[in-house]
């Protein structure tokens, strides 16, 4: 039962936050010397790894913005605040940026459970909501004018993995092992309407309990069913233990296909380098791609920005976003305001990412979907599919 002096809490909280918007003179417009963005993201714990690339893949970019002068004279600023990956952390921390700080907008959440939560607050404050890291279906609507989505669905992630499958693999006996929450649901919903499109079924499916590494029991059920490709929907961590324990007990032709959120090169990582019979969904290429304008651009920033860390395809997406953020406001006539940046934002010229065409369709800008295998130290990209 939920608990009632936490819902009072929650509404209390949720009015005060709706009326500083309307009274709140920052909330029109940025008259300050900053554009303030704010994130709630996991700088802690298990998916630690997402967060950070999230946050060094936007300041690279707002970097190399501020050292040129910003946007209208004015440097861009992102701060951020640990939710170690729970709603109830992403909930207090929002209410923070936009009541406390005065957020111009929102960037970069990372999570389906979490942002499911700050929902309400969303959609009360009309708030600039931008390239939260999930491919959640509810951020996809025709409800929700002030989210703009970067990245492709997860929807469109398992639709593109299903058709190769089929297609190219002739793939009929699927599973998925998934993150026991919305993130899982997600997942597990969309995988079962691409396979319902081309007449199959689910075969098994193993969960785990979120930010835990509880793998044994999904382990098991997956095993006994001798899935030919196993979908994976979670962390990286619990994703790589998984590949792991199969690996060992079931066959080695299995398929093993970590969408996006996964987290392709944490997952790496834990493997050391060991992907093969590994299919990765990615929304954006490989940053690797030295034909790339913008991948060359994204490693030398990153390098100069950042020389401790590696360059990552979060990072790489979320200095994409950062990029398309800063086109729009750099668009801009006169003050800078909500209205005008989401405007801009939706309007974004399809080459600003020069091989990466931006459309803003189905409340998101990316509507590609890339397959790819870990091949000597680098993502190479198998099957590119347009939505």
């Amino acid at each position: 039962m939920v608990n009632k002096n936490f819902l009072i809490l929650s509404f209390s909280a949720l009015g005060v936050m709706v009326l500083m918007f309307f009274f709140n003179p920052f909330f029109k417009s940025t008259e300050r010397n900053t554009i303030l963005l704010g994130a709630s993201l996991p700088l802690s714990g298990i998916n630690s790894h997402l967060g950070k690339d999230v946050v060094v893949g936007a300041n690279t970019y707002f970097s190399h913005t501020n050292a040129r002068g910003g946007v209208q004279g004015k440097k861009i600023e992102f701060i951020q605040y640990d939710d170690k990956y729970e709603p109830e952390n992403t909930f207090s921390n929002t209410i923070k940026l936009i009541t406390k700080d005065d957020v111009f907008a929102l960037f970069g959440f990372v999570g389906t459970p979490t942002v499911k939560r700050v929902l309400p607050l969303i959609t009360q404050s009309d708030i600039p909501f931008i390239a939260p890291y999930t491919g959640a279906s509810f951020l996809r609507t025709k409800d929700t004018d002030n989210i703009v989505n970067f990245r492709s669905s997860y929807t469109e992630e398992l639709d593109a993995l299903v058709e190769y499958l089929t297609q190219q693999k002739n793939i009929t006996r699927f599973a998925i092992f998934y993150q026991n929450d919305d993130y899982g649901e997600e997942g597990y919903i969309a995988l079962s309407n691409a396979l319902s499109k081309r007449n199959l079924q689910l075969i098994a499916e193993g969960t785990y309990k979120r930010n835990t590494l509880s793998i044994r029991h999904a382990i098991h059920e997956l095993e006994a069913a001798k899935p030919e490709a196993i979908i994976l929907v979670g962390a990286y961590k619990p994703t790589a233990r998984f590949i792991e324990k199969m690996k060992e007990y079931a066959s080695s032709k299995i398929i093993f296909c970590p969408i996006s959120f996964v987290n392709a090169d944490a997952l790496m990582n834990e493997l050391h380098g060991k992907g093969d019979n590994i299919l990765f969904s990615q929304t954006v290429p490989s940053y690797d791609d030295f034909y790339s304008k913008e991948a060359v651009e994204y490693l030398k920033n990153l390098a100069f920005y950042y020389p401790e860390e590696k360059p990552s395809l979060v990072s790489y997406e979320s200095y994409l976003a950062a990029k398309a953020v800063v086109t729009a406001l750099r668009a801009i006539n006169g003050t800078i305001t909500r209205g005008k940046f989401l405007d801009k934002l939706k309007h974004v010229p399809t080459q600003t990412l020069d091989n990466i065409p931006l459309f803003y369709h189905h409340a998101q800008l990316l509507n590609q979907v890339y397959l790819s295998n870990y091949v000597n130290g680098k993502f190479e990209i198998i099957q590119k599919y347009e939505y």
